[in-house]
């Protein structure tokens, strides 16, 4: 009986002290990703900066609060002040929040400077939304090609397997592939409607306007798959048009450049 009785609390215990750390985990899943790059970087670590300091302004503002609340309540024979202002505190409150404000603004301002920094890039791609696909020109390589949402996701729409199909509305016929660690310059314009590029693991977004080319970058520091979507309403197969990037080692890039500048090079069968 003492054993099980012993058991019986240390196993209590463990499950008590897993509790915050799948709270943790749960908060975790519920935050932004950190991303894979430079811009995803800071973005990730002035979303945090601005979320401290928030939660330190309400632990202030509410323990001031509560405090009040409960130490200067009615039944305590509180009785309320007679002043009617008071420069000092007029003075605090206008000033801290300032430089609150301030604090908050030279690390932003930082971060907006270096998302529109896209000079000094190793190389170069050009995007083009359609309704609704994706076209890819490697300008320094002469590669190009259309990305269309993958025939597996394609077939479940009709089927209504959606469940059983692996990456569902996110997987594509032909990826982006870009070499890790180097800087890549994006171009993004459209030959219909507005539609907009966005990875979230990258930490970008920008719109593809008809006409006007805009103008972004991406320094991916992870080799894998990262997946994105058009975030732009762009019509009726607005959510068929999926974005997927694959990070390289700089061989194995190369090797998978060399393969399609030569599948462009070939001439085209006779019919």
């Amino acid at each position: 009986m003492i054993m099980s009785s012993f058991s019986t609390r240390v196993t209590a215990v463990a499950a008590l002290s897993l509790v915050p750390m799948s709270v943790l985990a749960a908060l975790s899943d519920l935050n932004m990703p950190r991303g894979v790059t430079p811009i995803a970087h800071e973005a990730y670590y002035l979303h945090m900066l601005i979320l401290w300091i928030c939660v330190a302004i309400a632990v202030v503002v509410f323990g001031a609060m509560f405090y009040s609340i409960l130490m200067h309540r009615r039944s305590r024979g509180a009785e309320a002040a007679s002043f009617h202002h008071s420069t000092k505190a007029e003075i605090l409150w206008t000033v801290v929040p300032c430089v609150i404000l301030l604090g908050m603004a030279v690390p932003a301002t930082k971060g907006l400077v270096a998302i529109e920094d896209a000079s000094e890039a190793d190389m170069t791609i050009k995007v083009t939304g359609y309704q609704w696909k994706w076209h890819y020109e490697y300008l320094d390589g002469g590669v190009s090609f259309y990305s269309n949402l993958s025939n597996d996701s394609r077939n479940a729409i009709y089927s209504g397997n959606v469940r059983d199909t692996p990456n569902y509305l996110i997987d594509v016929d032909n990826p982006v592939v870009i070499p890790v660690d180097k800087k890549v310059r994006i171009l993004l314009t459209s030959s219909d409607v507005i539609h907009s590029w966005w990875v979230p693991e990258f930490g970008i977004k920008k719109d593809a306007i008809p006409g006007f080319i805009n103008e972004m970058w991406v320094r991916a520091d992870t080799v894998g798959t990262y997946r994105g979507q058009c975030a732009e309403l762009c019509g009726r197969d607005h959510g068929f048009m999926p974005i997927v990037v694959k990070v390289k080692p700089q061989a194995e890039f190369d090797a998978w450049m060399e393969s399609n500048q030569q599948a462009s090079a070939a001439p085209a069968p006779a019919r």
